[in-house]
């Protein structure tokens, strides 16, 4: 049940990370493909299926095929168990990191374990939680070191430019991020305008 290659495609996604990829606007593609911009807009948000021909014309306006669109579809599942022995074919064999959610969604969770010491800083555009699952971490955020334990979490707004290492063997932490290709509901920035 649980087994995302059984499930059918959501192409929706797809379409909107090459309308993106591409810096278009819907009306652009609407423009190029004969289709309207609510259709599309119903597309990438999984509220409509286009039809083959509606696909192909969608695909040739985005400088693509629908073979490919199609290959960059999400698995249209609500449930999908990754067990801790599953090897996903993208992490490599000898890596202390492993991804815990599988394919293109709105989260996007990692799995680090053993001596992890990333070196320089790394800044994410989107929230992000860090829990250690088992030894202990050092991460540097915001100009201040904190130290975490089992157990402990750290949540981080988008845009913290930050840097963390393992300060005891053999430690486990997942980091749950909201993935970088969403975009925000609201500015920052804008917040005290």
């Amino acid at each position: 049940m649980g087994d995302h290659k059984d499930q059918p495609l959501r192409v929706g996604a797809a379409v909107r990370r090459r309308r993106r990829a591409l810096q278009l606007t819907l009306a652009v593609v609407a423009e190029r493909s004969g289709l309207s911009v609510p259709f599309l807009s119903q597309v990438e948000n999984e509220r409509a299926r286009p039809s083959r021909p509606s696909l192909e014309r969608i695909a040739d306006a985005l400088g693509t095929t629908a073979v490919e669109l199609l290959a960059a579809a999400d698995p249209a599942c609500s449930v999908d168990v990754v067990r801790a022995a599953d090897d996903d074919g993208f992490t490599p064999p000898d890596s202390r990191s492993r991804s815990v959610v599988r394919g293109h969604h709105q989260l996007h969770a990692m799995e680090f374990t053993g001596d992890h010491d990333e070196g320089r800083e790394v800044q994410h555009r989107n929230d992000e939680l860090m829990y250690v699952v088992d030894g202990a971490i050092e991460v540097e955020a915001e100009g201040r070191a904190h130290r975490l334990g089992r157990g402990d979490t750290l949540y981080m707004s988008g845009g913290v430019r930050h840097r963390w290492r393992a300060t005891e063997p053999d430690t486990r932490v997942l980091v749950v991020a909201v993935a970088d290709h969403i975009e925000a509901l609201e500015d920052r920035h804008r917040q005290g305008a």
